[in-house]
C-alpha cells in the first residue's frame, strides 16, 4: 500500500512557482525521495505537466556522480531547458554538490525554473540555506511516519498499530519487513552503516566508541533533563571514561546536525524566559533509539513522551520544557521553593498550549500530581493530559482537557477540543 503523506505533499504544492527554493529536509531514509520523485512529480504529472519539463536527479545515485559539481550540474540543468515554458527542477541530496549554493542562485535567476531540493542534514539548512538564501527559501521538514500514516501504510486499527509503532517506529521500510528480526536487523544496519558512519566522517571523529556511547546515553535518557557537564560526570562515575563537556556538547550538535536527536530547551513560563542550564532530548525515530539499546529500556512512560514530542514537531509546533516554581512553607516554617515541570510548552502560531503526558492516571491522588503545574499556569491558555487509556475525551472544572493518546496522535485537529 502506498502511503500518501498529503501533509507534506500540500506543502509542495502550495509553494508551487513562488519564487523561492523549495527545501526538504530530514533524516535519512524517512522519505524525501519518494515525497519528491514520486508522490510530487506524480501530482505534476496529474495536473497536466509534461514529463519533460520536469527534470528530476538524484545526486546520490553513481550514475550521477559526475554532476556533483557546480558546474556540470548547472549545465546539465540548462540543456534540458529547451523552450519558455515552466520547468520543475528537483534535486535530491544538493548537499553533495560543492558550492551548491552558486547553483541554485543561478537557477533562481531564471524565470522559467521551479526549484526543489533536499538534504539530509541541518548544517546544510542552517549555515547554507538559510544564509545564503534568506527570504528565498522555503523550507519542508519531513519527519518518519505518523502513527496515523503508519496505519495507513499498514491497514492495521490505531489500537493494532500501537505496539508495533513504538517498538519499530516510522522509518517507512520498516511496513515492508515481515519479522522483528528483519526490522530490528535493518533499523541496527542502519545507524551503524548510514546514520554513525555518515557523522564520523563528515565530522572527522577519530573515537568512535566514546561517540556510540554517548548516543547510548542519550537513548537511554530520553524524557530526563541534561547537560554536557552532567553527561561528562555520567561518563566519569558510570563507564569510567574522561570525556570533557565541550567534546560532549560538540557531539551533541553532530546528532542534532543529522536529524538523529532534537533538543527540547527548558522554559520558564511565568518569567517567559528561557532557563540555559538543562534540556531534554529526543529521537526522531524511536525505532532508532529502540534498536540502539538493544530493545532492553521499552519503558512505555518515556517512549509515549518521545512520540508526542515528535507529532507536535510534525505539525509544525514549536516545542519546549516548562517550568513552573511552587512556593511553599515547610515543617518547620520556612518558605520553600520548587520546581515543578510541565511536559510541553506547545507554540503554533499565535496559539498555546500546555500538555502533560501520562501513561495513567489510576486514582486522583495521580491526578492532581499531573495537574500540579499545569494549575499554577495563570494565563488563559489551553492546557491538556494526554493519557495512554483509550478515553472519550474530556474538561474537568479547572478547563483541563483531557484526551486518549490515540485520539490525540490520530486526529490532526485534536488539540482543538
Amino acid at each position: 500500500m502506498q502511503i500518501k503523506r498529503d501533509f507534506y505533499l500540500q506543502q509542495l504544492v502550495d509553494g508551487k512557482q513562488n519564487g523561492l527554493i523549495k527545501i526538504v529536509t530530514g533524516i535519512r531514509r524517512c522519505g524525501k525521495s519518494f515525497l519528491l520523485f514520486k508522490l510530487f512529480r506524480q501530482y505534476l504529472l496529474d495536473v497536466g505537466v509534461d514529463s519533460d519539463h520536469i527534470i528530476q536527479i538524484a545526486l546520490d545515485d553513481i550514475e550521477n556522480a559526475n554532476l556533483r559539481e557546480p558546474l556540470p550540474l548547472y549545465k546539465c540543468i540548462k540543456a534540458k531547458m529547451t523552450d519558455e515554458e515552466l520547468y520543475y527542477i528537483l534535486l535530491d541530496e544538493v548537499q553533495l554538490v560543492p558550492r551548491f549554493e552558486e547553483v541554485l542562485n543561478s537557477l533562481l535567476r531564471i524565470d522559467n525554473a521551479d526549484v526543489y531540493v533536499t538534504g539530509s542534514n541541518s548544517k546544510f539548512l542552517s549555515s547554507d540555506i538559510i544564509t545564503e538564501f534568506r527570504g528565498r527559501g522555503d523550507e519542508i521538514h519531513l519527519y518518519p511516519l505518523s502513527l496515523s500514516e503508519y496505519c495507513e501504510g499498514t491497514g492495521l486499527s490505531p489500537a493494532e498499530a500501537w505496539k508495533d509503532y513504538y517498538t519499530y517506529g516510522g522509518l517507512p521500510h520498516i511496513l515492508s519487513l515481515g519479522t522483528e528480526k528483519k526490522k530490528i536487523d535493518y533499523l541496527n544496519n542502519l545507524f551503524e552503516s548510514v546514520y554513525l558512519i555518515d557523522i564520523l566522517e563528515r565530522q572527522r571523529i577519530k573515537n568512535k566508541a566514546e561517540f556510540e556511547e554517548l548516543v547510548k546515553i542519550i537513548a537511554s535518557g530520553i524524557g530526563a533533563p541534561t547537560n554536557p557537564t552532567k553527561l561528562e560526570n555520567t561518563f566519569k562515575s558510570v563507564k569510567k571514561v574522561n570525556i570533557d563537556s565541550v567534546t560532549i556538547s560538540r557531539y551533541l550538535g553532530y546528532m542534532q546536525d543529522a536529524f538523529l536527536i532534537e533538543k527540547a530547551e527548558r522554559y520558564d513560563v511565568k518569567g517567559k524566559k528561557y532557563i540555559g542550564s538543562l534540556a531534554k532530548y529526543y529521537f526522531t525515530d524511536i525505532g532508532l533509539r529502540n534498536a540502539i539499546l538493544g530493545l532492553r529500556q521499552q519503558e512505555e512512560t518515556h517512549i509515549m513522551e518521545n512520540i508526542i514530542y515528535n507529532e507536535l514537531r510534525r505539525r509544525g509546533c514549536k516545542v519546549d520544557i516548562g517550568m513552573v516554581e511552587q512556593r511553599f512553607v515547610d515543617n518547620d516554617g520556612k518558605w520553600q521553593r520548587k520546581q515543578l515541570e510541565v511536559d510541553f510548552v506547545v507554540n503554533e502560531g499565535n496559539q498555546r498550549y500546555y500538555i502533560q503526558s501520562a501513561l495513567a492516571l489510576p486514582d486522583e491522588d495521580k491526578r492532581k500530581q499531573e495537574m500540579g503545574s499545569l494549575l499554577r499556569i495563570n494565563d488563559s491558555f489551553k492546557k491538556i493530559i494526554i493519557v495512554k487509556d483509550d478515553i472519550k475525551s474530556w474538561r474537568d472544572e479547572n478547563g483541563i482537557l483531557t484526551i486518549g493518546l490515540l485520539d490525540f496522535l490520530i486526529n490532526a485537529d485534536s488539540l482543538e477540543q
